[in-house]
This record gives C-alpha cells, sequence and structure tokens, in this order.
C-alpha cells in the first residue's frame, strides 16, 4: 500500500470564524489547533500542512477556570542574567489578550517544521470586528 502525498493544488483550505466570548481557554485552543492542522479534513497527512485558516475575534472575553486568573504564570527571558520576567494570565490578558490565545494554541500544534507554517495561518483579534470579510469566513460551532 502506498503513502497518500497531498500535492498543493489538491489543499483546498477553508475560512473558519470563532466569536471566543465565553469561551473556555483550553478547550477553544484544542478546536483551533485541530482545524489549524487540519486533522478533519479527509485529505489529512500529519507531515504535510494541510489546514485551514482560523480567525478569532473577541479575544479579550475569554473565560478561564478555577483561580488561573491569579496563579497561572507566562514566563520570557531577556536573554541577560538575571532577565527572567515573570507575567500572571490576568496581566497579560489586560495588555495583549491576544498573545494568551497564540500561546496556548502554539503549545497544541507540534514542535516541528510545520509550527510556524501552522501558527501563521492563525488570526487572532481583541475586538468583535477582523480585515478578512473579503475571505468570507464561515462562522464555526463547538
Amino acid at each position: 500500500m502506498k503513502t497518500y502525498v497531498p500535492k498543493k493544488d489538491e489543499i483546498e483550505r477553508k475560512w473558519w470564524l470563532i466569536d471566543a466570548e465565553g469561551k473556555v481557554l483550553g478547550r477553544l485552543a484544542t478546536q483551533v489547533s485541530i482545524l489549524l492542522r487540519g486533522k478533519r479534513n479527509p485529505r489529512y497527512a500529519g507531515f504535510t500542512d494541510t489546514g485551514d485558516f482560523v480567525v478569532i475575534v473577541n479575544a479579550d472575553k475569554i473565560k478561564v477556570t478555577g483561580r488561573k486568573m491569579e496563579q497561572k504564570k507566562y514566563y520570557s527571558h531577556t536573554g541577560y542574567p538575571g532577565g527572567i520576567k515573570e507575567k500572571s494570565l490576568k496581566e497579560l490578558l489586560e495588555k495583549k489578550p491576544e498573545e494568551v490565545i497564540r500561546k496556548a494554541v502554539g503549545g497544541m500544534v507540534p514542535k516541528n517544521k510545520l509550527n510556524r507554517a501552522i501558527l501563521k495561518k492563525l488570526k487572532i483579534y481583541s475586538g468583535p470586528s477582523h480585515p478578512h470579510e473579503s475571505q468570507q469566513p464561515q462562522e464555526y460551532q463547538f
């Protein structure tokens, strides 16, 4: 049996619109990562990028369960000695709500050469409007 390899011209990418208002962060991220990788596509192959584009609006209105707002920490390092920075989920949601979703989805896609190509198809906006109306994204229901 031969391995099926999808060709570039065979891949049909759809645009999906997801309203994140009231959605739980982790559950939203798992559904988005499945769409971005193309795992619902019948032509899915794990070694190629067959996924769809995803537009997320209202990123600032997501929910988290438990006490994650105070307890969940995001770390970054400047590259200098003692340059580690720490922010809580609450602080990051106030300043950059798009980054919270981007980091959650980024942790759920493979860490290989496809990672950057997959995450380029993710468009996140904190308000209800987005500049992708000409692509006619379809509303995605959970």
